[in-house]
């Protein structure tokens, strides 16, 4: 069996989930003059103009290549975190830079740095240039610049909002939890948040401008009871306005991080083996994301990794399935005005009616299927080069009711969380752990159980969905992010309440 490597889905270590909510449709992006919107901001502040850019593409060029591209990123990230009553961290972050890419057939070469001069970026493009080995290509003799939806307004810019506006969230949530339950010992809460500029300029002619907001507020309770201790959290959070964190999503979060540690201390173990597993709406998407989503990625299909290198236009699923990428949802984690070589946000139906109908694409995935890329080039920062990665990863309503799903399982669990998960990509083999969901017992949902592990294999499990319910639910949390390739991306995902008709259960042996 050819080995491939192993990945993990990655989580912020403070947060112990990632919240959801549920939405009857997905809301879509919104036109119209915003802060985000306005173009000039890398030269008005760095004097980066086209002709340097010019001079910068040409050089990547200097050999040869299809393209060239320039990313250019200015990001200010805010951290305030409160543990014991008493603020203990308070931080930013600024990172600037420019990432210059060089593209021959499937090889990429790639330079950056972070001194925003003329002969550094030179320099860079050198680098990007030994890529290839042929007879130089000039660039466009003139940039467009390219109109942009915006799925995430800004009233302020966040940079404006002074550390004293947040530290009331912040204490409002430690509060708020300690006085929901006796029980609470301890409590740890926090406020992020991310404004992350970005020019993108290409060899083809192309010039776009971004600005990217991202945010979360979380709250995490240790609790104890009768000598046993248990420890839970919660947060609210993705692309929003700072006018988002009100003092009802600061009680959200309070109530529902107290509700979910108090709820472990009344558990069973689960049962261990094959059986019946209902993924629950939401949060257990992530399985989605990791066991499957991965899969439809082009370059892992592109390089004949993936189980589905060979199933474009062919059944993967009941007909009742269909899986989307968006990067069109309003305010989430993973949406994009543009990805980051300069393609449009845009939706992407990955499987249709149990079909698979497209992969995931960036530039060079989409010349070697000779398809147009659906806009999922995406990146870590100026100091990482492109590859295709998921936004808002989501499955659609199907024809069941939720009590429908459950009705039907005579023995079985039902999964609400879960986390630390693996996948091998070309076999589609995982392990999560599952950290809270019930037993159903003839129908019913019964006692809660926690600490155990599902497993199975993603294509197939795909095949095993035999019921979808009409409940479905996206993230609404602001943690989540992806790990592929040594680079982390933020991501959303979502799915109604789905039944798998067998998977491992690694629990108590009878």
């Amino acid at each position: 069996m050819k080995k491939i490597s192993r990945r993990s889905f990655l989580r912020t270590s403070a947060m112990a989930s990632i919240a959801t909510a549920a939405v009857p449709l997905i809301p879509q992006g919104l036109n119209g003059p915003t802060v985000t919107s306005a173009p000039g901001y890398f030269e008005k502040e760095f004097g980066i103009n086209d002709l340097l850019c010019q001079k910068v593409l040409a050089k990547a060029l200097s050999k040869g290549g299809d393209f060239a591209d320039l990313f250019f990123e200015h990001s200010i990230g805010n951290w305030v975190n409160l543990e014991d009553g008493k603020v203990n961290q308070a931080y930013s972050v600024v990172e600037l830079g420019v990432g210059i890419r060089t593209v021959n057939g499937d090889q990429v070469g790639y330079g950056f740095t972070q001194v925003l001069n003329e002969k550094s970026m030179l320099d860079a493009a050198a680098t990007a240039a030994t890529i290839a080995s042929g007879k130089a290509k000039k660039p466009a003799e003139k940039f467009v610049r390219q109109k942009i939806n915006n799925y995430y307004p800004l009233k302020k810019l966040l940079t404006s909002i002074p550390l004293e506006s947040k530290l009331p969230l912040v204490q409002a949530a430690n509060d708020s939890c300690f006085a929901l339950s006796p029980h609470i010992i301890k409590v740890s809460a926090g406020f992020h948040d991310r404004q992350k500029r970005i020019m993108i300029v290409t060899s083809e002619g192309i010039k776009t401008e971004d600005l990217i907001p991202k945010n979360y507020l979380y709250a995490t309770v240790v609790a104890e009871k009768n000598g046993k201790r248990e420890r839970a959290g919660w947060n609210l959070g993705g692309r929003h306005d700072f006018s988002y964190y009100t003092m009802d999503v600061v009680k959200e979060i309070s109530k529902t991080a107290v509700d979910r540690v108090l709820i472990l201390f009344d558990t069973v173990q689960a049962p261990a083996g094959e059986m019946p597993v209902v993924l629950g709406p939401g949060i257990p998407a992530i399985l989605l994301h990791e066991a499957i989503g991965h899969g439809m990625e082009a370059d892992f299909n592109r390089k004949k990794i993936s189980t589905y290198a060979t199933m474009i236009g062919k059944k993967v699923a009941e007909s009742f399935v269909t899986i989307i990428d968006d990067g069109t949802n309003q305010k989430m984690l993973g949406s994009l005005n543009v990805d980051d070589e300069g393609t449009p946000g845009q939706k992407t139906i990955l499987v249709e009616n149990g079909i698979l109908t497209s992969y995931m694409h960036d530039k060079i995935s989409a010349r070697h299927y000779k398809v147009k890329p659906t806009g999922n080039g995406r990146r870590q920062s100026y100091e990482h080069y492109v590859i295709p990665r998921m936004r808002n990863t989501y499955m659609l309503n199907g024809p069941s009711t939720p009590e429908e799903i459950i009705k039907s399982v005579k023995r079985g669990i039902y999964v609400k969380d879960v986390s630390n998960g693996q996948v091998k990509i070309g076999e589609g083999d995982f392990a999560f752990y599952v950290s809270q969901g019930q037993m159903i017992e003839n129908g019913k949902l019964t006692a809660t159980i926690k600490d155990m592990n599902i497993m199975g294999n993603g294509p197939k499990m795909l095949k095993n969905v035999t019921m979808i319910a009409n409940d479905l639910e996206m993230s609404k949390g602001g943690t989540g992010y992806c790990g592929k390739d040594g680079q982390a991306v933020p991501v959303g995902f979502g799915m109604p309440t789905v039944l798998v008709k067998s998977m491992t259960v690694g629990g108590r042996k009878a």
